[in-house]
């Protein structure tokens, strides 16, 4: 069967089980998966064992850090160490940029937590400065969505960026820092369009329907500020620094390389795998992996071409495809990448980070270790759930890599093609929208749409650039298209309090505004600097 009739039989049953049928997410994906396996080729008694084989990798991958992260989110809502957060923010800004502040918070915020508990948490915050101010209601609530949906679909570990990382291969770090590269420009976009809607969508604060207001916690009885960012901050410093540290131990690795192949005399005409390989060994360039075949088995993966005639362009690429000699590996800069590799590893991180949320907990709640336990418990069954969808996607898409679409992907789009980049991350971009609109997930959308890129086999090469920028391309996407099948939606229009029409001219035109605009900062960025 054609791999492309395989691909659209795949999609139909995960739109159609969710849509039509009102299946679960997770059983949709995993029976989309379990049917492009069995129209795939291969033994038939592996077709579904390679199903399950697939699940667990991507368990084994991403399960640890977002159980972790849901145990984050609910120990800093419980301790109360969001709500000092938020306060931080409105005393730094002030009562006239308090929108800002709200923004900020929310950006911040879904980073380790889900944008539902995000917006639970700061609707309170936006009302009573209403209350205050008696004006620019929807300013505030439109910022806080604007905040928290910007990190949520752009910067893990939330669960949809976290799993477009892992399936196209991207560092966690190079992910963050290029998520809220992109999602710091958008934010001042999206307080433009805030502030357009509160003009034309000017809509007073609504009371509650036979519910009283929450009353806030005072200061005395908040963790301080240091405290409460560290879980947050914490695990972007230590994954951030591992991503830094080892793009200096590379560049040490290239310049360790290059005097050698110089002085192995490669010339551009120096086609042949075997005769470079040798060369390299006889120049000392140390190859401790295996013997000069598999060398040259390695240097052919590499597509040295004969128009790389510098060093410096054939030292970075078999730095790229791993081809460096572990006696290459003592200096300065890989000594500190190795530490880096231990504390910067997202499961650490997030470790580390979970041990300080819940001890938060315990010293300001002065709760019990049962207790605990059963918050811990509740904050991991919802974690659950995601990571099921997540592997389920996976899995997902590991099948319609056996079913061959890698291969008729790259009959169309080489790096060669005209404009295939763009024709590429258009695709990615329409393709998560069209998701987003037709099942409601943002998660979704993003895991479904990155498994199907993933299996096409997409390169950097074929991109022009590095595929960190498809990752950002899908995320926003994700954004665009929501309306009365979104969860969110129903969220920000009953915490909101505002009708389903009204929630339709602010939140979805809100929503796509943010993903169009990030979209269009994640071009320019591409072109500005690449990252080949």
């Amino acid at each position: 069967m054609s791999p492309l009739l395989i691909l659209i039989i795949g999609i139909v049953i995960v739109i159609g089980m969710i849509i039509a049928l009102r299946v679960n997410a997770f059983i949709a994906l995993i029976t989309a998966a379990m049917v492009v396996s069995l129209l795939s080729p291969g033994e038939t008694a592996d077709k579904i064992t390679r199903v399950g084989t697939a699940f667990g990798g991507v368990v084994g991958s991403i399960g640890i850090v977002i159980a972790l992260a849901a145990v984050i989110g609910k120990c800093l809502m419980d301790s109360g160490a969001a709500d000092r957060i938020v306060r931080a923010f409105l005393r730094l800004l002030g009562e006239k940029r308090s929108a800002w502040a709200l923004m900020g918070s929310g950006f911040v915020l879904s980073v380790p937590v889900f944008f539902d508990t995000v917006f639970y948490l700061l609707v309170p915050l936006a009302r009573s400065l209403y209350k205050k101010t008696q004006k620019n209601y929807m300013v505030y609530l439109m910022a806080i969505c604007a905040g928290g949906c910007i990190t949520h679909t752009l910067v893990p570990p939330t669960p949809g960026p976290l799993f477009i990382a892992s399936e196209f291969g991207i560092d966690l770090g190079m992910m963050i820092l290029m998520g809220v590269l992109v999602g710091i420009p958008t934010a001042f976009v999206a307080m433009f369009t805030c502030r357009l809607i509160n003009r034309f969508l000017n809509i007073q604060m609504r009371p509650y329907e036979g519910e009283e207001e929450t009353e806030s916690l005072p200061d005395k009885d908040l963790p301080p500020l240091w405290l409460s960012l560290l879980p947050v901050l914490l695990p972007v410093i230590l994954i951030s620094t591992n991503t830094i540290a080892n793009v200096f131990a590379r560049a040490e690795h290239i310049n360790r390389i290059q005097p050698g192949i110089v002085n192995a005399q490669i010339m551009a005409n120096e086609d042949d795998a075997s005769k470079l390989a040798q060369r390299l060994v006889n120049a000392k360039i140390l190859y401790q992996k295996g013997d000069v075949d598999d060398l040259a088995s390695a240097i052919k993966k590499a597509k040295i071409r004969e128009e790389d005639t510098a060093a410096m362009a054939l030292a970075q690429d078999l730095a790229d495809n791993d081809v460096l000699g572990d006696g290459l590996k003592v200096g300065s800069a890989q000594k500190a990448a190795d530490i880096t590799a231990v504390l910067g590893s997202p499961n650490l991180a997030l470790f580390l980070s979970a041990i300080i949320a819940m001890f938060l907990v315990v010293w300001k709640r002065k709760i019990s270790l049962t207790e605990l336990t059963k918050s811990v418990d509740h904050s991991l069954m919802s974690g659950g759930i995601i990571i099921l969808i997540t592997a389920g996607g996976g899995a997902f898409g590991a099948m319609l890599r056996e079913a061959g679409i890698q291969a008729f992907i790259e009959s169309y789009f080489t790096a060669e093609s005209a404009n295939a980049g763009m024709v590429i991350m258009l695709s990615a971009f329409l393709v998560s929208a069209l998701l987003k609109f037709a099942q409601g997930s943002s998660t979704v959308a993003m895991i479904t749409t990155s498994s199907m890129f993933a299996a096409m086999g997409i390169t950097s090469q074929m991109l022009g650039c590095n595929l960190v920028y498809l990752a950002l391309t899908i995320g926003g996407g994700a954004l665009v298209g929501s309306w009365m099948n979104d969860s969110g939606f129903w969220i920000v229009a009953r915490m909101g309090v505002l009708t389903e029409k009204e929630a339709l001219k602010s939140w979805t035109i809100l929503l796509a505004t943010l993903g169009i605009t990030s979209f269009g900062f994640t071009l320019i960025l591409s072109k500005i600097m690449p990252m080949m």
